[in-house]
């Protein structure tokens, strides 16, 4: 989405000498989809592997999320997402523990105008976990039923259609409250949802969703265009305040005045390509000190639907482990793909990692055993089809989406989003606001795009009436320092130091 949007953004300021650098064999990086299953007519549905939701609609008569705009642009088949729509189950069968959602939902309102109160007085920051603890959320570890509402409950901040507060999932953070962020997790949230809508929307479209990319595509792109070349794995990187020089495995280059790079932070983390000079200290910095979250959506396919057909979704809490196959969703539901008997379960980071790491039928066979606990009732077959993605070894990808971890300032971000040289960077995890979401990759290639090209055009100018930079270099910090002068640092603050030994003896 960032490529496709900067080099969209290029053309539309009448710069057209540049060339798309693209690893797989199609455009649309993490909004990824593959066939699975067959309907009725011995044809295959498609699925998302990646990207799925438009989240934050926007109103008729306000600001819209660019994403929701494309996708009534280019008719992309969506149904809104009811998380009300949700049942609740133990390893015994159904079990109603919806109470827990109110609690949590009071904590998360305390939490949420704390994380304010923090940002605005510049205050320092928590982990979510420590958030939601003072507003009295405090699951003891062995309670598994309220382990399971907070892994549902956590993440990203909206309005439920009832008006009902919720925070749709920890798989959306893809980290659990403990190392992520209270100020910019709720931030990011605050920013989509009560800046566009308190909707989301999931894209079920057989197109796939990457459409939306191909038809921005197709408006600058020709039919073999050779601007886009496709199946281009970079190697290396070389750049100065000159130009770059991008090196291939084919062993092909391409020099240019300016360069950006949209790899996802996992391949930034994972040194898969190489930066002639070194990236500087302060980008590596911060390249490892954000986090690339995993998220793994499971599929199956049934010859029925034996499960509620009219339900969206359904948490299963384990009563050993927290994230253990908790979250399920049926496409089998109105609205979606009604017949196609496909379910799907989500797994996070260390249980991502733990399914990557075995067979598929090591995999089945622990999906169908909680399967198996949560309708103890009926005869559950063995599913038809079977699959799912194993995005952390993904050399294109290496992971889902970033994480905002817990006391890492914006200063950090900054450095993660500037520029090296001429070497530009932009993708969802360059995003301060909307890290992690589709649109903060597009806004991201938008604003690359737009200053690139006031610099190619000689027309940047550094800042308007209202002080704000419209082009040039990007920020970054050499040196960030803590919040602690050292003069504090000493005995009376209980910090072992030489006048401590001193005193004592």
């Amino acid at each position: 989405m960032a490529g496709i949007k900067a080099a969209q953004t290029l053309t539309n300021a009448s710069i057209h000498d540049f060339v798309i650098l693209e690893y797989r064999d199609t455009i649309g990086g993490r909004a990824w989809h593959t066939n699975f299953g067959k309907d009725e007519n011995g044809d295959p549905y498609v699925v998302e592997m990646g990207a799925n939701w438009i989240q934050g609609i926007g109103t008729p008569d306000g600001p819209q999320n660019p994403i929701w705009t494309l996708a009534k642009e280019f008719n992309l088949k969506n149904t809104f997402s009811n998380y009300d729509n949700l049942s609740t189950y133990n390893e015994n069968g159904y079990a109603n523990y919806s109470h827990l959602f109110d609690e949590y939902d009071t904590a998360d309102e305390i939490a949420n105008a704390a994380a304010g109160t923090i940002l605005l007085e510049n205050l320092l920051d928590q982990t979510a976990r420590t958030g939601l603890a003072l507003g009295g959320w405090k699951p003891k570890k062995t309670d598994m039923e309220a382990q399971a509402v907070e892994w549902w409950k956590w993440g990203k901040s909206g309005l439920s259609p009832t008006g009902m507060k919720l925070t749709a999932v920890d798989f959306e953070d893809a980290y659990s409250p403990l190392v992520s962020s209270l100020v910019f997790a709720y931030a990011g949230s605050n920013l989509t949802w009560n800046g566009f809508s308190d909707e989301d929307n999931f894209v079920w479209d057989q197109r796939g969703y990457n459409t939306i990319i191909k038809g921005m595509a197709s408006q600058f792109l020709k039919a073999n265009d050779t601007r886009l070349r496709l199946n281009t794995q970079v190697t290396n990187i070389t750049y100065s305040d000159q130009g770059v020089t991008v090196y291939n495995s084919d062993g092909t280059c391409v020099q240019a005045h300016y360069a950006l790079c949209t790899f996802s932070l996992g391949v930034l983390q994972n040194d898969a390509v190489t930066f002639t000079p070194e990236l500087p200290y302060w980008k590596q910095t911060a390249i490892e000190k954000f986090t690339m979250g995993t998220y793994t959506k499971i599929f199956l396919q049934f010859n029925e639907t034996f499960w509620p057909s009219n339900t969206q979704y359904f948490l299963y809490a384990d009563p050993n482990l927290r994230g253990w196959y908790p979250i399920w969703q049926s496409l089998s539901t109105p609205g979606f793909l009604p017949g196609s008997n496909i379910l799907f379960v989500t797994v996070t980071n260390e249980f991502s990692y733990h399914v990557e790491s075995q067979s598929d039928e090591e995999t089945k066979a622990e999906v169908m055993a909680v399967l198996r606990k949560m309708f103890p009732d009926k005869d559950i077959p063995e599913p038809t089809a079977f699959m799912y993605p194993r995005w952390s070894t993904e050399p294109w990808s290496y992971g889902s989406y970033s994480n905002w971890p817990a006391s890492t300032g914006l200063e950090e971000h900054q450095n993660l989003r500037a520029n090296t040289g001429r070497l530009w960077f932009a993708g969802e995890h360059t995003s301060p606001s909307y890290f992690g979401f589709l649109h903060g990759a597009y806004f991201e290639g938008l604003d690359a795009g737009r200053q690139i090209a006031a610099l190619l055009q000689d027309r940047c100018v550094y800042y308007n009436s209202t002080m704000e930079r419209l082009c040039g270099p990007r920020m970054h910090y050499e040196t960030l320092h803590g919040i602690t002068p050292l003069a504090d640092y000493s005995a009376v603050n209980g910090w072992i130091s030489n006048s401590f030994y001193d005193y004592n003896e």
